[in-house]
């Protein structure tokens, strides 16, 4: 179980700070919640979230793919954006942290950084919790008023996720900074040949400008192109992990074979932003 920093995460259900007592985090006023089998906590409230997390097919794909190192580019500039703009952080939050690869090469970067990962998806959590030992993997909809306390994260990352823009800037410290990551146009171009691919709009990086204006300013903005050599199965893996998989009608269904064991040269484009209060 995590050295959970004091003052750090804030109950669900009354805004009290919680406390770590063995395996539970509790506030003051008795709301309790049971640290899962895998390390995890679900801090989600009453009906939840009426959104989808991540399926057990997609975490396994995105494990799958993030293992095979064809995104230590994207991870290396995250993490690299995060320290010019907080280069001494004590906590980071993962808001959408999938299986924690990102935080994680921020807490290789930046050793006793405690990581707090949130996600909708108990499958991912399961994952994170196992790749940030000593920190917090939290089960939250990050689009909800989010359960921490105001000030108390020095980096905020947002990678391939839902934004909550006043509440990241609530929580963020003073000198703190968010970064944030979107595809580009052309993001996974090649991969056609494996299945159906979302658009991405081209105004994607200046939309979540706009998300942020009042709150936050853009004070680094960085276009990052990948291009990737992908065998057949690494390829649907890149496809399965992501968003096309909930607009697929059956994902197995939806990505067919090449017919050819030959690799796939496809190309990844990213935006890399970060903002900071100024």
């Amino acid at each position: 179980m995590p050295d959970l920093p004091d003052q750090l995460l804030t109950c669900p259900v009354c805004g009290q700070p919680l406390h770590l007592i063995r395996r539970t985090l509790a506030c003051d006023h008795g709301h309790r919640f049971d640290a899962a089998r895998q390390g995890y906590f679900n801090l989600l409230t009453g009906k939840g979230s009426p959104f989808e997390g991540d399926t057990a097919a997609m975490v396994d794909a995105r494990e799958a793919f993030l293992g095979s190192g064809h995104y230590t580019p994207l991870r290396t500039a995250v993490v690299q954006a995060a320290l010019r703009h907080a280069p001494t952080p004590a906590v980071a939050l993962d808001a959408g942290a999938g299986t924690g690869y990102y935080l994680a090469g921020l807490m290789t970067a930046v050793p006793g950084l405690f990581p707090v990962a949130l996600d909708i998806s108990k499958i991912a959590l399961r994952r994170a919790a196992r790749c940030l030992p000593g920190g917090a993997s939290l089960v939250w909809d990050v689009r909800r008023p989010l359960p921490l306390a105001s000030g108390s994260v020095d980096v905020v990352l947002n990678v391939f996720a839902p934004r909550n823009p006043g509440e990241f800037a609530r929580v963020l410290a003073p000198t703190g900074c968010v970064v944030v990551v979107t595809p580009r146009p052309g993001h996974l171009d090649g991969l056609e040949a494996v299945g159906p691919l979302l658009s991405v709009p081209a105004q994607k990086a200046d939309d979540v400008l706009a998300a942020f204006r009042g709150v936050l300013v853009e004070t680094g903005r960085e276009e990052l192109d990948n291009v990737m050599k992908l065998p057949p199965d690494l390829a649907r893996s890149a496809l399965v992990m992501g968003p096309a998989a909930h607009h697929a009608a059956g994902t197995e269904a939806t990505t067919t074979a090449t017919g050819s064991s030959a690799p796939l040269d496809v190309t990844a484009r990213f935006t890399v932003q970060v903002l900071t209060r100024g």
